[in-house]
């Protein structure tokens, strides 16, 4: 009860409630909180008929029995569900013996079979209760035994009879299961041959159930909530067009799809487009409302059909402030339901009047609109939600070209550019298109003079426009005039704009400039080492000739090993990676003497990786530099996912540790389950497991563990405090509804950056939760929540391979910043080209062989010292 008052919108809290008041047997309190709950949400088919059982079981004098047949037709209005239908006849032949008790079981009866008698799989219960409540009326009927019925007694037999064999008949032109086990039952009852009429229906319904079968079983073999399965059935039914099944298969599916918005839009539509029947439209519309209120959509929709049916004016607008209320999710959603609100006032209004009631009312709500946005939807979004003042806008078209109000809608047109619109060319266009077609000239003049001198981002445009308006209307004074407005304001325009391409231009400058003294600076750098070291002979020339069919990266001072090792940093860089302190003794004096690595890694033969097990591998990444012995603490971790057949940990050319390796199982099921593993903490880092897979063979692979699209039962939390844990937050969000995951955002480290992915059970309590949480404050933290929609992930595009010779090869930055990759160990003297024509620098042609796309002639193989020669030169 506590957390109700705090949220009234806490289904699962409800349902708590509801259970433990059933336990305690508190009939009237019961009674209460299922009243509350019905008032706020549809109730499942479950929750109705425990309600209804309680009910029934204290209802004993007929006034009770009228509230629980008032029960009823409120239980079938939420859902079509074949089971209370069937409790609901059932219960109303306990008062056939009231008067009209008879006619009123077979109201019922009938209304159960208009509303599910066509369901494939539970209708045969209904039509068989039917009979059974005929045949016990045919038994009453029936004369006493040896006595000779009289007229009247015949001619009620034999209507009775009549009755039954219409059920019968109806029943079998019907596709039901087990339907020929009904006609063998009509074969046995009937007295007389069964009409050739029934019996073509019966065929025509067999074949019709054969091909509803598939559909049937594909939706009792699928898994709950079976969306796809059955949209496959609705469309199924569309194609045959029959209204009666096709609504039947939307309440089927609605009924384990209820917070599907889409799903209640299409059927809306069906509904409003087909069938047209305002009762059925209307029910559906609350409906969807009631299970999706944070779709504005629906709210627009339902507004639209009670307009289109005829609904009382104090209605619509009662239902317009429970869709104020619904809590929406973008500001935008509370610009369209007060648009289609305001255009269904409009259209109430006789505008042939100079004034009326509903002309008032229309410009009364026009201002509230504008002050709803500007105070509730701004302060609880930080943004409007109508930057361009749409709602404005139509305000002054209706004044303007309805009312003959042109003070008004000047009025109007002045707030909406003060709004910081009057630097947009089009606006100013739409309201001198607005003042030329119901003004006067002098105020189209006036507009266009503002307009060049506020216009920022196509002041041409509106300075040919009005230089047009005085080439046709104008004096010459005013030619005059517009001439040197416009001529002075496009000088001031290209005067900024070259004063913008100066200043770019010069900053792209000094850029360069600043990269080449880097670049001189390396290679300054890379000369003096080269010097002081001695030279190796035979070996070292074998060794530049090897790795001549590579290349080798202008920065990398000592030979980048392949093999398992791919993305290994060069000596320099690991010393940065280790730390910095031994960087300053470096340059100081002679470095302290180092440890050498340990002989045994540097003994071990290189491990080329087969890309043919990638199925029974996974790759381990993220893992901590100074981790000792990673094959036995990954082994362990590991061990229980299946059997590892190996573990091969990367290290760089010193024996170090890389933070990344790669274990291989014997099976492919233990491979799956270790990606379970992934962010997991090891030695206080998250550990990234993902599959392994050959990039260059798959170079489009991504693995992103999370969905990066909108996710309306999942929220997204910011600015938390770095010391929030999960529990801590979790106690937070639990007071607004179900919490299935809480998923903390860290950084490589493992250390919090204060955001967070909160997921609900369903989107009703997640829209909630943003109501109730977005603004609050957490350890003094003032956290913003909003339904999780992250952008969308930028993916590099491809070169063209037929472009290749004409631009340099990109960089490819490695997941640790700007590491350097097998994909950049061309010299960048090689692939500094900013165009396609041949120009000889450092004794090199710029499109050479190496960089083209077209099949080149074999280049002749470079030494380090060719590259080094190469650099001095410059």
């Amino acid at each position: 009860k506590k957390k109700l008052s705090i949220n009234a919108f806490d289904y699962n809290c409800h349902l708590d409630l509801i259970k433990l008041l059933r336990q305690e047997g508190e009939l009237v309190k019961l009674r209460r909180a299922r009243q509350k709950m019905s008032e706020l949400f549809p109730l499942t088919e479950e929750i109705w008929l425990d309600w209804l059982k309680d009910e029934i079981k204290m209802a004993s004098e007929i006034s009770e029995r009228e509230k629980v047949y008032e029960l009823f037709e409120r239980a079938v209005k939420d859902y079509i569900c074949p089971e209370i239908w069937l409790e609901y006849a059932q219960y109303s032949i306990g008062g056939i013996g009231q008067e009209g008790g008879i006619e009123k079981v077979r109201s019922i009866f009938e209304r159960a079979l208009t509303a599910v008698g066509l369901h494939v799989t539970k209708g045969t219960a209904l039509w068989e209760a039917y009979r059974e409540f005929e045949n016990a009326i045919l038994e009453t009927a029936q004369p006493a035994p040896g006595s000779i019925p009289s007229p009247e007694q015949q001619q009620v037999l034999c209507s009775q009879l009549e009755k039954i064999h219409t059920l019968f008949r109806r029943q079998l032109g019907i596709p039901l299961l087990d339907m020929e086990a009904s006609y063998a039952e009509y074969e046995e009852w009937s007295e007389e041959p069964i009409p050739e009429t029934t019996i073509k229906n019966y065929k025509k319904a067999l074949q019709q159930l054969e091909r509803c079968k598939p559909y049937e079983e594909a939706l009792l073999g699928a898994e709950t909530p079976k969306l796809a399965e059955y949209q496959a059935y609705i469309d199924f039914e569309m194609k045959a067009g029959d209204p009666a099944r096709i609504q039947l298969i939307y309440e089927r599916a609605l009924a384990e799809n209820c917070l599907v918005p889409d799903l209640w839009a299409r059927y809306n539509q069906y509904l409003d487009r087909q069938l047209k029947v305002k009762e059925l439209v209307l029910s559906a519309h609350d409906r969807a409302v009631r299970n999706c209120p944070w779709t504005v959509g629906l709210w627009i929709r339902y507004l639209l059909a009670m307009e289109r049916h005829r609904v009382e004016h104090n209605i619509i607008s009662e239902m317009f402030e429970k869709a104020l209320n619904a809590g929406f999710i973008q500001a935008t959603d509370y610009v369209e339901i007060w648009q289609a609100y305001l255009d269904y006032l409009r259209r109430r209004v006789d505008f042939t009047q100079d004034s009326s009631k509903e002309l008032e009312e229309l410009r009364s709500a026009f201002a509230r609109a504008v002050e709803y946005l500007k105070q509730e939807v701004e302060e609880r979004f930080s943004e409007s939600g109508d930057p361009s003042c749409t709602i404005m806008q139509n305000w002054a078209r209706v004044e303007a070209r309805l009312c003959n109000n042109m003070q008004k809608a000047r009025e109007l047109w002045d707030n909406i550019m003060t709004k910081g619109n009057a630097k947009y060319a089009n606006m100013w266009l739409e309201y001198y298109n607005l003042e030329r077609a119901h003004g006067d000239t002098q105020h189209c003049r006036k507009a266009l003079h503002r307009a060049v001198q506020c216009t920022s981002d196509y002041p041409e445009h509106v300075c040919e426009v009005l230089l047009t308006l005085e080439r046709i209307e104008g004096t010459l004074e005013d030619w005059d005039a517009a001439v040197q407005k416009t001529e002075n304001r496009l000088a001031r325009v290209n005067e900024q704009r070259a004063k913008a391409a100066e200043k770019e231009a010069a900053l792209a400058k000094q850029e360069e400039e600043r990269a080449e003294q880097r670049k001189q600076a390396r290679a300054e750098k890379k000369a003096s080492k080269k010097a002081k070291k001695t030279k190796i002979g035979d070996k070292r020339k074998a060794d530049e000739d090897d790795e001549g069919e590579w290349g080798q990266e202008e920065e990398l001072p000592s030979k980048r090993h392949r093999g398992e090792g791919d993305g290994v940093f060069p000596e320099e860089d690991m010393e940065v990676e280790t730390g910095l302190f031994g960087r300053s003794e470096k340059a100081d004096g002679p470095a302290a003497p180092k440890e050498k690595p340990s002989t045994s890694r540097r003994d071990v033969p290189k491990v080329f990786h087969d890309s043919s097990k990638d199925k029974v591998t996974v790759f381990v990444s993220n893992l901590s530099y100074t981790m000792a012995e990673p094959e036995a603490k990954l082994r362990e971790l590991f061990g229980s996912c299946g059997e590892v057949v190996e573990i091969r940990a990367v290290f760089n050319n010193k024996g170090t540790f890389r933070g990344y390796c790669y274990v291989q199982f014997r099976e492919e099921e233990a491979a799956r389950q270790a990606l379970a593993l992934d962010r997991t903490a090891v030695e206080g880092r998250p550990m990234f497991v993902s599959p392994c897979v050959d990039k260059n063979k798959n170079p489009d692979f991504k693995v992103f563990r999370y969905s990066t699209t909108l996710e309306k039962h999942k929220l997204f939390i910011s600015g938390l405090p770095f010391s929030c844990t999960k529990e801590e937050l979790e106690e937070v969000c639990k007071a607004h509804g179900n919490v299935k995951d809480i998923r903390l955002v860290t950084n490589r480290a493992g250390k919090p950056k204060g955001l967070a992915y909160v997921e609900y059970e369903n989107e009703a309590q997640a829209s909630q939760a943003v109501l109730k949480m977005d603004g609050l404050t957490v350890k003094d933290h003032v956290i913003k929540v909003m339904i999780s929609n992250p952008p969308l992930r930028k993916i590099p595009e491809r070169p063209d391979p037929s472009k290749a010779s004409l631009a340099p090869p990109r960089q490819i930055y490695g997941a640790r910043g700007k590491g350097r990759t097998q994909l950049s160990m061309m010299p960048r003297a090689l692939q500094r080209q900013s165009n396609p024509v041949a120009k000889a620098e450092n004794g090199m042609v710029q499109n050479s062989p190496a960089a083209s796309s077209d099949p080149p002639a074999e280049p002749k193989k470079m030494s380090n010292a060719d590259f080094a020669k190469m650099l001095l030169k410059k």
